[in-house]
């Protein structure tokens, strides 16, 4: 059986911020909810979330996730007191605990799993997470030998100058025997500079202690503060966009852009420079995004260019042209072969397929057919100050520059709506509705007397 720990109880004070640090987003999913997800694929028995620092919001915020069982630790007192919270709560437990840091997201899950395949086949009573690196200042250094067994734990500040240049830390990631480890917390103490109880110090009490290093330092790096965040995001991000391009999408400048990992893409999708994807998105073959674009909780389909624009928890249908300087707001279907053109904005509307929305344009819930022409400047009046109303235009129809139409009102098939005109009442199919003001001149106006 295993049992999966993760400490989440700490304040994150350098990170100057009123959210909880585990609850910090990273590349669309809070830290601790990368965490966990990294030990998904170990179907573990039990997962349990220490937490201490406004636990209640931490709760909220995870509620969505089944099975999860919160400890609370209060006062915090080091990480050795925070596993002590579990002996009540385990008591009886058969099996292994893995420990993780709800601050230390990039752990991938291929790491994890072998550190618990290791440590069983090993019979090690603490199997412990390593990584060299280039400057281990500050890090307690893990002395070890060829077969991975450990010796000891030297806290950087207590090391020779020889022992300093040993470049194997402690990466603060543990798989326990659970029975050997309950058997020693409770003779953890505080006799240090801190005066906390540490998770480390078990290492020595345990009769047998191995080592697991990682190939890759960077899925060690833990978050203290704003500038480790944006170091993680970078190192998330870039691994997203190497996946992504190995499966044949082109960005143009990578850096320049940045993606969620529920994204899906196609085939020979292009990317343009300052491109962003937020949450879930589904981008269809030969698609181009961008430049300067962001697509959040978006479907798209095949051959779809979007240039400058935001498209945001929308559906858009094949061979479909966005932009520049469009807006697709949430609950917009845009069908096949349509064109959303610069400056307009489609709101909880649905387009049939091959309408054209091309200039100036508000369509907010609305219901257009097929091959509608929306002239420049047309607006659905869709809100009457109290209420929002629907309006419907039928295929082939067309309106002409600077129409409104005020909701709720519906357009038959075939009709056209003269440029200019504020429509209030239905329009039967094949007519021609015009709603304006006549005209009216008056000559010699400027030599008028005064």
């Amino acid at each position: 059986m295993l049992a999966v720990a993760v400490l989440a109880a700490g304040k994150g004070t350098r990170m100057k911020s009123a959210l909880p640090k585990v609850l910090q987003p990273l590349a669309g999913a809070t830290l601790v909810e990368r965490v966990l997800a990294s030990a998904k694929n170990l179907q573990p028995e039990r997962r349990l979330l220490i937490v201490g620092h406004q636990a209640e919001r931490v709760e909220q915020t995870l509620a969505h996730l089944s099975g999860l069982e919160f400890v609370l630790q209060s006062p915090q007192n080091g990480t050795g007191h925070a596993v002590q919270q579990l002996l009540p709560v385990m008591d009886g437990f058969a099996g292994e605990l893995l420990v993780l840091n709800g601050d230390v997201p990039l752990l991938r899950a291929a790491t994890i799993d072998a550190l618990v395949e290791g440590h069983r086949n090993s019979g090690a009573d603490v199997t412990l997470l390593t990584a060299r690196l280039a400057d281990p200042t500050g890090y307690g250094r893990v002395f070890a030998d060829s077969s991975g067994q450990v010796s000891g734990i030297i806290e950087h500040r207590d090391c020779s100058e020889e022992q300093r240049q040993n470049n194997l830390t402690n990466a603060g990631i543990y798989c326990f025997n659970w029975a050997a480890l309950a058997a020693v917390l409770p003779k953890l103490s505080t006799d240090n500079d801190q005066g906390e109880l540490y998770l480390t110090d078990t290492v020595a009490m345990l009769p047998r202690a191995m080592h697991l290093e990682v190939d890759d330092p960077d899925e060690v790096n833990g978050i203290n503060n704003r500038k480790q965040l944006a170091q993680c995001e970078g190192v998330l991000q870039q691994r997203l966009r190497d996946y992504w391009m190995d499966e044949g999408v082109t960005f143009v400048d990578p850096a320049s852009c940045t993606l969620s990992e529920d994204c899906s893409f196609g085939r020979d999708v292009v990317i343009e420079p300052q491109t962003h994807l937020r949450g879930c998105c589904s981008i269809g073959d030969n698609s181009k995004l961008g430049p300067g674009s962001l697509i959040e909780n978006a479907s798209l389909g095949a051959r779809v260019d979007v240039v400058q624009s935001v498209v945001r928890d929308a559906r858009v249908g094949d061979d479909v042209s966005i932009g520049p300087f469009a807006h697709l707001r949430p609950a917009a279907e845009v069908g096949n072969g349509c064109r959303i053109g610069n400056f307009v904005e489609v709101k909880k509307s649905r387009l049939g397929a091959g309408s054209k929305v091309n200039h100036l344009s508000y369509i907010g819930d609305a219901s257009l057919g097929e091959n509608v022409n929306v002239g420049a400047g047309t607006i659905t009046a869709n809100y009457d100050g109290v209420n929002k109303h629907q309006t419907v235009i039928g295929d082939h129809s067309k309106t002409g520059a600077n129409s409104v139409l005020v909701a709720p009102v519906t357009i038959g098939d075939h009709v056209t709506i003269g440029a200019g005109s504020t429509i209030t009442k239905d329009v039967p199919s094949k007519a021609l509705s015009i709603g304006r003001a006549r005209q009216m001149t008056k000559d010699n106006w400027a030599n008028r007397s005064t």
